[in-house]
């Protein structure tokens, strides 16, 4: 099972000092998180895409190509890639550019967003959102795994003997997960292709979250991917943590209040308990985390949301020292007990280039 991070890289004031980093600090900050996640042990980093304050990550790939010269393990992922207004060429030959040069070490998830003015910005529809998804992502699909394209649809131009370069590294395309928050027809997209599914679990009850990762497992069983047990799923979650919950409480809370997302709405209380945010001790958030597997099954990949509502640098490092130190460790521990046999483990460029071969030599 997979561990790691992603950051929405939002611009926020702290409320606590009314100071408001500038673009290039919370850039810079989000580098500093990445190298922090290698350091401490987690797995995976992944950043938004974004193309409105007050967001910063408007070109993921830039971001990730940096981190991963400086880095040696850590898989370098996006929190969302914006099928419905980026150009499925474009992605097919940016992210296969990013797989040679971190040598395998990325995925990528697709995602509508949640910014609507981001539609005519490109040139797109928000009313097409569901349609520009599939439509781009079956091309996306074709341009990595065939060396010429001939292609029509309704929202671009068509292609002819097309070749998208550079080709996958190992002919091997990056992994994809599809993100949802509440869109069923992107859990079935994702079955269709015995793709991964990763539901941003930061806002909606548990009883939705069961919801759609039941609809896509039992969609990858019927498209003939393997049983239900075996789709491929992701979580997200927030934690906010001190030794001490009521002091992870008393400093939380003016950021809770506050933040973009969910400031001025329901109590920082009520939302505890009705989402998966977690603000308490390391002992609170193994234990809600592991809660997870109680409605999501055994599943493949947790990240964290850490640096969001104008938190400084200085405590999400502190947060990201504890996560690695205490919690994860544990998690791994836990998350391996009881893991049936047939359960895969996250697919990565190593594991998915090893099957290729194993069925080339099958033939």
């Amino acid at each position: 099972m997979q561990f790691g991070i992603f950051t929405v890289g939002d611009v926020t004031p702290d409320p606590t000092t009314g100071r408001t980093p500038t673009e290039r600090e919370r850039i810079k900050a989000m580098v500093a998180i990445a190298l922090k996640a290698e350091e401490v042990g987690l797995d995976v980093f992944a950043t938004g895409e974004h193309h409105n304050p007050p967001f910063v990550p408007s070109s993921p790939t830039t971001m990730l190509g940096y981190i991963a010269a400086r880095t040696e393990k850590l898989i370098l992922s996006t929190s969302t890639t914006l099928i419905t207004t980026n150009d499925p060429v474009k992605i097919a030959e940016d992210f296969a550019m990013l797989q040679h040069l971190a040598d395998g070490r990325v995925d990528l998830m697709m995602g509508r967003g949640n910014t609507g003015p981001v539609y005519p910005w490109f040139g797109k529809d928000i009313r097409q959102g569901i349609n520009l998804a599939v439509e781009n992502y079956a091309l996306l699909h074709r341009l990595w795994r065939e060396d010429v394209v001939d292609w029509e649809g309704k929202f671009r131009t068509p292609l002819q003997g097309f070749t998208s370069t550079p080709r996958p590294l190992d002919d091997v395309p990056p992994f994809v997960w599809h993100g949802s928050i509440r869109s069923p027809e992107i859990a079935e997209q994702a079955a269709y292709y015995g793709d991964g599914f990763f539901h941003n679990n930061i806002f909606w009850p548990a009883e939705h979250t069961r919801r759609m990762v039941e609809l896509y497992r039992n969609r990858y069983a019927h498209y003939g991917h393997g049983t239900p047990e075996q789709a491929i799923v992701g979580l997200g979650g927030q934690v906010f943590m001190r030794k001490n919950s009521q002091d992870a409480v008393r400093e939380f809370r003016p950021y809770f209040d506050n933040a973009p997302v969910y400031g001025h709405g329901p109590s920082l209380e009520d939302f505890t308990e009705q989402t998966p945010l977690t603000v308490g001790s390391p002992q609170q958030v193994i234990e809600k985390t592991l809660s997870f597997r109680e409605y999501a099954g055994d599943y493949q990949r947790q990240l964290f949301l850490m640096d969001h509502a104008g938190l400084p640098l200085k405590t999400v490092l502190e947060q990201l020292d504890l996560l690695g130190e205490e919690v994860v460790p544990v998690l791994r521990k836990e998350f391996a007990n009881g893991r049936p046999a047939g359960v895969p483990d996250a697919p990565t460029h190593r594991s998915l280039l090893a099957a290729k071969e194993k069925e080339a030599a099958a033939v």
